[in-house]
């Protein structure tokens, strides 16, 4: 058991405005003795806004722990309930994607909820493949569905993903850890964030089977936004997902026979 983080370093957390202070502490401390690294520099590197799962190398999603390296997206606890809903559209022998999958934090989950399904994962950006890959993924390098097996086309149970979606404007006013750390490509979702939603939603009809389930992570109006583009591309059931807050996080679609 990790032991309580002394009050210094907590009220240091605490005066640099990081709210969950005591919590990182605890982190820290831990990420220290499990690395053999000095707990002062990894706080330094802290103080300085760099992700917590970068300098720790790993963080808890769904109750499971997920290594993150430094450079890739650091999955949030905001994608949790799009992730349970993903694992609750899937079956035991299903096939599931994972759409920009990062460390592979949501497929990771997919895989030990169902151990028999099969799940396969894409990313664009190199290092977080790497990532994915060590965190036990099947995971395709390449653009959305681009890379993945052809065989697997019109057979797939879910199609779930944390694409880009913060409009380009919108940018710098994200969180200093990530506007400064994280990279644009992992957010950028185009003038009003829908330019990679609506290429999914495009593009996804032609793995998923009748039945299947779209879960995207959006926010804001995006859903509506949304709406003719799904109804265009065979999708119904729309629901839109919100947290505890009534706060929009995603939407669930299901597509309907192909005609």
């Amino acid at each position: 058991m990790t032991p309580a983080p002394p009050d210094a370093l907590v009220a240091m957390l605490s005066g640099a405005g990081f709210v969950a202070a005591e919590d990182e502490a605890r982190e820290l401390l831990a990420g220290a003795a499990r690395k053999g690294e000095p707990l002062g520099a990894l706080v330094e590197r802290r103080l300085s806004g760099e992700p917590l799962a970068w300098i720790t190398g790993q963080t808890s999603f769904c109750g499971l722990e997920i290594h993150v390296d430094p450079g890739v997206y650091v999955p949030r606890w905001q994608s949790e309930r799009l992730a349970r809903r993903a694992a609750e559209r899937l079956s035991a022998t299903g096939i599931a994607i994972d759409l920009c999958t990062g460390s592979g934090a949501i497929a990771r989950m997919l895989a030990t909820a169902w151990p028999d399904a099969r799940i396969v994962a894409t990313e664009i950006d190199r290092g977080a493949v790497a990532c994915a890959k060590g965190n036990g993924v099947e995971v395709y390098g390449g653009d959305l569905f681009v890379p993945l097996p052809p065989a697997i086309a019109g057979s797939v149970d879910v199609v779930v993903g944390v694409v880009p979606y913060v409009p380009t404007s919108a940018l710098p006013m994200l969180p200093r850890d990530t506007f400064e750390f994280e990279s644009e490509l992992a957010y950028d979702g185009g003038p009003d964030g829908t330019r990679i939603l609506r290429r999914v939603v495009a593009e996804s009809p032609r793995l998923l089977r009748p039945g299947g389930a779209l879960l995207l992570e959006l926010g804001g109006d995006q859903a509506e936004e949304l709406t003719h583009d799904l109804s265009r591309f065979g999708f119904r059931d729309v629901t839109v997902l919100e947290d505890e807050d009534g706060d929009v996080r995603g939407i669930e679609a299901t597509l309907g026979e192909k005609k």
